[in-house]
């Protein structure tokens, strides 16, 4: 880990640092398909519904400046899948390239690994090359490809999955 940052738990007062990164990717990028921005406290619902299941939910901080996030939801409901999870990681807007995402997802990935998970899966709407180098590099690879499968932005995107057994 870079010494100069810190990475922990995401907490509840992490939340409107966490609905700002992303809602500059929901409101200017089709990396997210959601397309109205998220407030503060629909953030931390969702950070409380993930911890309440069990799931790391992890930040990255800088001084003080939370630089990016990470976390795991369940992939399905169904108890079979109980093992498999989808992740989650996502930068202040142009911190791509400096080593932050490997970092939280490698963290996000050890914390998995040690709760038991077997199967870690990674969306990206495609095409979005630096979420594919990032999953590549943490040993993803690629599983499926869905074409047109969102619509945003008056454009049809496709995604792709990417899997990595822990």
């Amino acid at each position: 880990m870079n010494p100069t940052t810190e990475l922990r738990e995401a907490t509840a007062a992490d939340a409107a640092a966490i609905a700002a990164i992303y809602n500059h990717y929901v409101l200017n990028t089709c990396v997210t398909f959601e397309e109205e921005a998220v407030t503060a406290g629909q953030m931390a619902q969702r950070l409380a519904d993930v911890q309440q299941a069990g799931l790391p939910w992890l930040v990255l901080l800088e001084q003080g400046e939370l630089l990016g996030y990470a976390y795991a939801s369940l992939w399905r409901v169904r108890s079979a899948y109980r093992f498999s999870v989808e992740s989650t990681v996502y930068l202040k807007q142009d911190l791509s390239g400096r080593g932050y995402g490997s970092q939280l997802y490698m963290a996000l990935l050890g914390r998995l690994k040690e709760r038991g998970f077997h199967t870690v899966i990674g969306g990206i709407t495609l095409p979005n090359r630096q979420s594919v180098q990032l999953h590549e590099k943490c040993g993803f690879a690629k599983t499926a490809h869905f074409s047109q499968v969102g619509f945003k932005f008056e454009q049809w995107l496709d995604v792709g999955y990417w899997q990595k057994l822990l």
